[in-house]
């Protein structure tokens, strides 16, 4: 299935983006309206909706772990001291484009 989201758009060159991070499992670009000094969209490649429709096995539980290393590393190689991660789960848990996805935000 074609990812109809603003961030297949971006993963497929569609829509500009400031991308900070590429490597063929994931991509990272800066949030078009930041609410932190550093706001930056951690996205998998594959269109997985939202965190809920990851599977419940082994091989859902390395996708996620995958996510959230890759999101500490980029974290790593700016220099942030200190930051925080923060997914949002559906419409009522606040995600506003459908397609996982992990704000790495910082004020440090």
């Amino acid at each position: 299935m074609e990812n109809p989201t603003v961030f297949g758009k971006i993963i497929r060159r569609e829509l500009p983006a400031d991308i900070v991070y590429e490597d063929e499992e994931f991509i990272a670009f800066k949030d078009i309206r930041p609410r932190s000094k550093v706001h930056i969209l951690v996205c998998p490649k594959e269109y997985i909706p939202t965190l809920a429709d990851y599977p419940d096995t082994p091989e859902g539980a390395l996708k996620l772990g995958r996510l959230m290393l890759t999101a500490n590393r980029i974290a790593r190689e700016m220099g942030l001291e200190g930051y925080f991660l923060r997914i949002h789960v559906g419409e009522k848990g606040g995600q506003e484009v459908f397609h996982v996805h992990v704000h790495l935000r910082s004020d440090a």
